[in-house]
């Protein structure tokens, strides 16, 4: 195993960190590779991972990861807090509840005190960043000693880069793979994003790409970019061992025509990178309704669906009043956004409104 430092910390990650989603037990079936691990299998599994050489393991706030963040704890205090390195997160805005998270967290995680505390899925709707905010209860948690260091994880580019800029942001964590890879060739280009320290989630694409890559092309085609490590979900042994074989030794870099080859297989995927430089006045947001349109075809069908149906007639009809199409002219391939949002309220009426699925 190979270790990156993360950003100004002082820490030292492994290249690929343990995500912590399948190793929960609940009712979760829209998650990829759910195992519904008890606490035994679930402990075993980490303990193994960290003989293995991994020492960054990344949950979140029960119940958000169901009870992933208790079974960490005990795992922490079995293994040895000092051997690992917890990052932690809760999918809270104000500082009052982002606050109350960390007090719960600790508390899960059986007094034990998080490395790295996020706040989760930060978005444009919520400001995580105005004064008394979430971002500055984290700063008083970490002056308090209740965590190591403050993040922020977004899917969002603009708000990876307005982190970056913040100097009470410690961490990042933002999403890529070989196939949505935007935003990390974004990335590469500020070089305040390595001062951070940067987790990268999402390596499998909510897994629908190992079905057409290996692991050694889906880490090693990340590991190249300088992110300080790659988390990747993990539920049993065999995926472990995958992901620490695929690690191991580089891979060839991909160009992101040979990924579209690769999936052309099976589908001729929308050649959409989602580097997020697509604006609409509406405030849709073309690259996730793309991304969904690839997820369906590629396997993910009833969950990529299901999130297409939330909200495409609106967007569909507001698309089609739009004289601009910005999202076009401001899109480097030059794809056709519109024809495709159309494209998607027709699949959403297809296979929901007519029963199909």
């Amino acid at each position: 195993m190979r270790y990156r430092t993360l950003g100004q910390t002082g820490l030292r990650v492994s290249e690929i960190g343990f995500g912590t989603i399948p190793i929960l037990k609940g009712d979760v079936p829209v998650l990829p590779d759910y195992y519904n691990l008890d606490d035994d299998e679930a402990i075993a599994l980490l303990c193994q991972a960290l003989e293995c050489g991994i020492n960054l393991f990344d949950t979140a706030v029960v119940p958000e990861y169901g009870d992933a963040e208790i079974k960490l704890g005990r795992f922490a205090r079995q293994a040895g807090r000092e051997r690992l390195i917890i990052s932690d997160k809760a999918r809270f805005f104000t500082g009052d509840e982002i606050y109350a998270a960390v007090c719960r967290s600790v508390e899960n995680l059986g007094g034990i005190h998080p490395d790295v505390y996020f706040v989760h899925q930060a978005d444009p709707e919520h400001d995580i960043f105005s004064p008394g905010g979430a971002l500055d209860a984290l700063v008083w948690c970490r002056e308090e000693g209740k965590i190591g260091f403050t993040g922020v994880a977004t899917h969002y580019y603009d708000l990876l880069e307005r982190a970056v800029r913040d100097p009470r942001v410690d961490v990042v964590q933002g999403s890529g793979n070989l196939l949505e890879r935007g935003m990390l060739d974004r990335m590469i280009q500020d070089t305040r994003f390595t001062r951070k320290g940067f987790l990268l989630n999402k390596v499998y694409a909510a897994g629908v790409l190992p079905g057409f890559f290996t692991e050694n092309e889906l880490l090693g085609n990340v590991l190249c970019y300088p992110i300080s490590s790659a988390l990747v979900g993990m539920g049993t042994a065999g995926q472990l061992a995958a992901a620490l074989a695929g690690a191991a030794r580089p891979a060839p870099k991909l160009t992101f025509e040979q990924v579209l080859s690769r999936l052309r297989t099976v589908y001729d995927p929308i050649p959409c990178d989602r580097c997020q430089r697509c604006v609409c006045p509406y405030g849709t947001e073309p690259h996730i309704l793309l991304r969904q349109m690839n997820y369906f075809f590629l396997g993910k069908d009833y969950w990529a669906l299901r999130k297409l149906d939330l909200d495409i007639a609106r967007t569909a009809a507001q698309c089609r009043r739009c004289p601009d199409a910005a999202c076009r002219k401001n899109c480097p391939r030059s794809l056709r956004i519109p024809e495709y949002i159309q494209e998607a309220e027709r699949l959403v009426e297809q296979y929901i409104y007519h029963g199909w699925i």
